[in-house]
């Protein structure tokens, strides 16, 4: 099931005493903020809506100005917000290209329909993603998110089939 809103990062700290937010991406691509107009931030279940006045990028983050914050003291309360933004904000992703959000907790079979288990976490190492696999035990797969190994990806069904190339069978 696909979320409304997906989470773009998490402010971390605050830059200078004119309201800025340094905030640490979750996004493949940090220019994503610059084509967005507001914002969500979430603690917890409190939720706000702010609007992006400015985007800088500062040592591997992102520096946000958000309207009606201008002071160090007003920055200093968004600390651990997480940043959320609707998804219809986002522009369409290209074919064969998901959220790892939609990926997470979808089953993942075999070829020969073995289920392996379900995604448990996505992460990025530059040259390709790693897919956490976890089955009913707490056991872990590590499988590399190649062409050769992820087959076809099914959000409607919620599962996705991988071929275990050699090196993978018997981990």
């Amino acid at each position: 099931m696909k979320k409304d809103y997906l989470e773009l990062g998490q402010i971390v700290n605050t830059k200078g005493l004119k309201g800025e937010v340094k905030l640490n991406s979750f996004a493949e691509d940090d220019s994503v903020f610059e084509t967005l107009d507001k914002i969500y931030l979430r603690r917890k279940t409190e939720m706000i809506e702010k609007q992006i006045e400015k985007v800088s990028y500062g040592k591997n983050q992102v520096i946000l100005k958000l309207k009606d914050c201008d002071s160090i003291d007003e920055a200093e309360t968004l600390r651990d917000m997480y940043l959320l933004v609707k998804r219809s904000d986002l522009s369409e992703l290209p074919e064969g290209v998901y959220y790892i959000a939609d990926l997470i907790g979808l089953a993942v079979y075999t070829d020969e329909g073995e289920l392996l288990g379900k995604v448990d976490d996505i992460y990025s190492t530059g040259a390709n993603d790693i897919y956490v696999v976890k089955d009913d035990l707490g056991k872990q797969r590590l499988l590399p998110g190649i062409k050769e190994v992820i087959q076809e990806t099914n959000l409607e069904e919620g599962r996705i089939t991988v071929h275990l190339i050699e090196g993978l069978e018997g981990l």
